[in-house]
């Protein structure tokens, strides 16, 4: 009988583990999932961060590149109104000869017609 009791006792004892290790287990695997999830979460976090870095390098080299190309453009347009100007104004001293011209043909004109 005392070895029946022996048994029945360790056969408790095992029960009474069982009881309380069963949980702690479904517990660390709850635990491990939850690692897991924030591992992945944390991750995704990285990979987004990172693809935002590049979208913001891509907008910066974006903008150095249109700044320079206003400034291309900027000189391109001053050189054609420098163009435009120096036109307009060679037009216009040509028609100021032309003017200087027609006055000294006129006067000649008047002279010779006294003559």
């Amino acid at each position: 009988m005392v070895e029946r009791s022996k048994i029945a006792d360790r056969k408790l004892q095992k029960t009474k583990i069982m009881k309380h290790l069963i949980p702690v287990l479904l517990a660390a695997a709850v635990l491990v999932g939850c690692d897991k999830q924030k591992a992945a979460i944390e991750s995704n976090k990285e990979a987004t961060q990172s693809a935002i870095d590049d979208q913001k390098k891509a907008v910066d080299a974006a903008a150095i590149e249109a700044k320079k190309q206003t400034d291309v453009d900027a000189a391109i347009d001053k050189a054609k109104i420098e163009e435009k100007q120096a036109a307009a104004q060679a037009q216009l001293d040509a028609d100021k000869k032309k003017a200087d011209a027609l006055a000294d043909f006129e006067k000649a004109k008047v002279d010779a017609a006294k003559k």
